[in-house]
């Protein structure tokens, strides 16, 4: 088959006749035959994708679609910026894959992304390159901090998702995912998450003094608690696939105390929140707090090109030469565009317009508020999750937030789901969306709300 590109239609939201359209169903059953049962986008978004720019894509047929997933949070700059193109395509005259060996595309990289770390920070911070994912990101920080502390066993919070590789599932709160996989990788211990809408043990945000924090601060300290002390405990400081659900402040400064206190590396996986889809480069910066190691990927490059690092302590550099590889981990597009990026972010002071755009989300969505079905509106910067439930026992309503996704599909807007059964309408949209786009995506989501429910 011969692509043929497809013309850049006007950027508005704009469906034509049921979804998928005869074109995106061809590839669609294309697709349903050659490629593997896991795939998962296509399923509840029935679209096959020929174009897209800035904050918007357009299928085959010719529908627009104003795209608040953005690549699951990959595209920080939206589709296709035309300066982190013009990076990565100059860059791939010069040298496309170099290892890990030093080239100068690898060290503005390394430059621009420690120059993003708090100054006490930076000082102290060490980079390894992984594989292309950020599993393997995950993967690596595992391994280091089992290596430096000679400890075994890992500490993960209830919700929590760190990626779908054999060692990053069995930190990942998802059980589904890892009822069909035996002998997953022992020695993981669960504990509760702070996600008030739903206790986790069983409490009010009026009655409770962050109490599922003090399971894992009794469990850890008391010397017959059965858990051995941890390589690492491993924490989202906002909880995505989870459900969009920021941790409480008390909670996260609680964990880092606690991890302080007995020597455990705390791991912040920043995969999802970090190059600034909270306002702050990285999330933990809210919270006022230090990881001993950092985890990030998706966003890195700001255009999709694939890069996983970890950032940590020196200290906990024990690995010797060759300890954690990856043949893909140096791809030289993905750093000139990475470097790019920041240089975009500062110059555009895009954390600014993330603040801004994330307090009109919060405005326009304050509307839900009175909505019995609405269990919770939660979000930080551009990450935000409307909860739906079903009022009379509190269930999630999964089958009212997929009947929302459909609606606004149908009319113009992509938005993912997540949380218990995925309840959560999910917004993450590029940090560079314009304030009638907020308008525009926020304009089809409330019909949707509205129209789609509640069910009976």
């Amino acid at each position: 088959m011969t692509r043929t590109p497809t013309a850049r239609p006007a950027l508005a939201p704009r469906v034509e006749g049921a979804l998928p359209g005869p074109r995106s169903a061809e590839f669609l059953e294309h697709q349903r035959q050659w490629e593997s049962s896991a795939r998962a986008y296509p399923r509840h978004l029935p679209i096959a994708i020929a174009g897209a720019e800035g904050s918007y894509l357009w299928d085959m047929d010719g529908n627009v679609f104003v795209d608040f997933l953005a690549g699951a949070g990959v595209l920080s700059l939206g589709h296709n910026h035309p300066e982190l193109v013009h990076a990565a395509t100059e860059q791939m005259h010069v040298l496309t894959h170099g290892l890990d060996f030093p080239t100068a595309a690898k060290r503005e990289f390394v430059d621009a992304q420690l120059s993003m770390l708090p100054p006490g920070l930076s000082s102290r911070m060490r980079m390894h390159f992984c594989g292309p994912g950020g599993a393997n990101a995950v993967d690596a920080a595992i391994k280091l901090c089992k290596t430096a502390t000679g400890r075994g066993d890992l500490v993960s919070f209830q919700g929590g998702f760190h990626g779908s590789s054999h060692a990053a599932m069995a930190l990942t709160g998802l059980v589904a995912q890892k009822r069909p996989i035996a002998n997953g990788v022992p020695g993981v211990h669960f504990f509760p998450y702070s996600y008030c809408a739903r206790c986790p043990v069983g409490l009010s945000p009026d009655t409770c003094a962050t109490n599922c924090v003090g399971l894992l601060e009794r469990s850890l300290r008391d010397p017959n608690g059965g858990i051995p002390l941890p390589a690492a405990v491993i924490l989202e400081m906002v909880q995505g696939e989870g459900g969009i659900i920021p941790a409480d402040r008390d909670f996260v400064r609680r964990v880092r105390a606690l991890t302080a206190e007995l020597d455990i590396p705390l791991v912040v996986d920043e995969v999802q929140t970090g190059c600034g889809r909270t306002g702050t480069w990285f999330a933990f910066e809210h919270y006022d707090i230090e990881p001993d190691v950092i985890i990030a990927s998706k966003a890195l490059s700001g255009m999709g090109l694939p890069v996983a690092v970890i950032f940590y302590d020196r200290r906990l550099d024990g690995w010797a030469p060759g300890a954690h590889t990856g043949t893909f981990r140096g791809n030289q597009a993905a750093f000139a565009a990475g470097a790019a990026a920041v240089r975009i972010v500062r110059r555009d002071d895009v954390l600014g317009n993330v603040r801004q755009r994330g307090r009109q989300l919060a405005q326009r969505l304050g509307a839900l508020h009175g909505d019995v079905w609405v269990r919770e509106v939660r979000g930080l910067g551009l990450m935000w999750g409307i909860e739906l439930a079903d009022p009379r026992d509190g269930r999630p309503a999964g089958g009212y937030a997929r009947a929302v996704q459909a609606y606004a599909l149908q009319h113009g807007l992509i938005v993912e789901l997540g949380g218990r059964d995925d309840s959560v309408i999910r917004l993450m949209p590029p940090l560079t969306v314009t304030a009638e786009e907020i308008d525009l995506a926020c304009a089809i989501l409330l019909d949707a709300i509205e129209r789609c429910g509640p069910p009976q």
